[in-house]
């Protein structure tokens, strides 16, 4: 959004700035032209004729109104405009050593003509017309300046409704829903943040319906399959196993789905949680059910914020899924900057490459064996996926060299006080 708002900034600008260069070069090309020609022509025309009236006395010269003095000292001599008007004044036949002085005060300018008689007559100088480069160079800067502060101010107003769409997608919730946002602003601003809290208030209903409908369809499935496992006893044995295995598969998924409901609007309060406890905790309950568990410690302290029992099942899953299919779980705890890293790994079968991205769907199966093998309603991973992504961690799933999976869960680090 940045960029989007310094682009359309640096287009007004330079859409400003080119007009008034355009403009500004035109107006150079009009008034660069040398005026100093003329205005030394004038001063020589003006010399010849204060001599000729002057006739070579200073007398003369004061009779008719043109002062007249001692020879200029030499430090009020400026020779640059003294040496182009001796040179004028040669061009038009005059050899005269005249000079162009400052006045007493030295807020003037004179040109000092010598008489044949000793004196000096004093005429009226003012110099050259100012360099017209200097004024329109800081006009451009002022005009450059503004046109800067206006665009920013224009840019930033545009792209006003695409920041709060920005800011709203980065605050997107576990759930899908957005936080609150406060009208306010324009009016495209605030139609804007009122438009995304409508959306996340469908969005929230919508979640809250189609969580109450799964809780209701586990639920309601119960009754059915209590009475389905009573007739089942009734039925040949040869039967009744195939009955029972069955309807024990129907129990364990309806069980997932209410507990992924659960999970989902599960409101119980942070804690800090030690992790090394926590997994050694895990460790040791699934060993005491056979399952082949080692816990290689790793660091000896680290606490993160959060649900300790909600935790608890996210990483029994990920550990119980590991130990299950892929014959036994290693599990270390590793420091990694803001987040504590939880490495899970095993040496099964593995995944194929193109179904890891899939792992998290719910009811999720690698392929049909495994549910005959080992049971299970394919819910363990999409439930400790929203649990660890509640939680503001994530989770990666990959294969290892060699064969095998390796499970990565980074959680943020919380310092506790206790």
């Amino acid at each position: 959004m940045v960029s989007l708002r310094n682009r359309l900034a640096l287009l007004l600008v330079g859409a400003i700035v080119g007009v008034v260069v355009l403009a500004a070069v035109v107006t150079f090309q009009i008034l660069d032209h040398d005026d100093s020609a003329d205005f030394e022509g004038m001063f020589a025309e003006s010399v010849s004729l204060a001599l000729r009236v002057a006739e070579g006395s200073g007398a003369k010269a004061r009779a008719a109104g043109i002062e007249t003095g001692p020879e200029p000292r030499a430090r009020d001599v400026h020779e640059e405009p003294s040496a182009k008007l001796i040179q004028r004044l040669r061009a038009e036949g005059t050899d005269m050593d005249v000079r162009v002085v400052s006045s007493e005060d030295g807020r003037h300018f004179r040109i000092a003509v010598p008489l044949r008689d000793g004196t000096w007559m004093f005429l009226h100088y003012p110099g050259l017309p100012p360099s017209p480069i200097g004024p329109l160079v800081s006009y451009l800067s002022l005009v450059t300046l503004g046109a800067i502060a206006v665009a920013l101010m224009a840019a930033r107003r545009i792209t006003g409704p695409l920041r709060v769409l920005e800011q709203a997608a980065a605050s997107v919730r576990p759930d899908g829903t957005l936080a609150p946002l406060t009208p306010k602003g324009p009016a495209e601003l605030r139609a804007t943040a009122e438009a995304l809290n409508r959306l996340s208030e469908r969005v929230r209903s919508a979640t809250e319906s189609r969580m109450r409908l799964v809780a209701a369809a586990g639920h309601d499935l119960r009754t059915p399959m209590t009475r389905l496992r009573l007739r089942a006893e009734f039925l040949p044995e040869a039967e009744r196993e195939a009955w029972l295995r069955d309807l024990g598969e129907l129990d364990a998924i309806a069980d997932s789905a209410i507990r992924l409901v659960r999970e989902e609007v599960s409101a119980d309060p942070p804690e800090p949680v030690e992790l090394p406890a926590l997994l050694g905790e895990i460790a040791g309950e699934l060993g005491a059910i056979g399952r082949l568990v080692r816990f290689e410690g790793g660091a000896a302290s680290g606490f993160v914020r959060g649900q300790r029992l909600a935790l608890k099942r996210a990483f029994s899953n990920l550990i119980d899924n590991a130990a299950t299919h892929g014959g036994g779980a290693v599990l270390r705890l590793e420091g990694s900057g803001e987040a504590w890293r939880v490495v899970v790994e095993d040496r099964g079968p593995g995944i194929p490459a193109e179904l890891l991205a899939r792992v998290f769907e719910p009811f999720f199966r690698v392929d049909a064996g495994r549910r005959k093998t080992h049971g299970g309603a394919g819910l363990g991973l999409a439930i400790a996926h929203e649990i660890l992504e509640r939680h503001g961690g994530t989770i990666r799933i990959e294969n290892r060299e060699g064969g095998g999976l390796r499970q990565v869960v980074n959680l943020p680090r919380f310092e506790s006080t206790s």
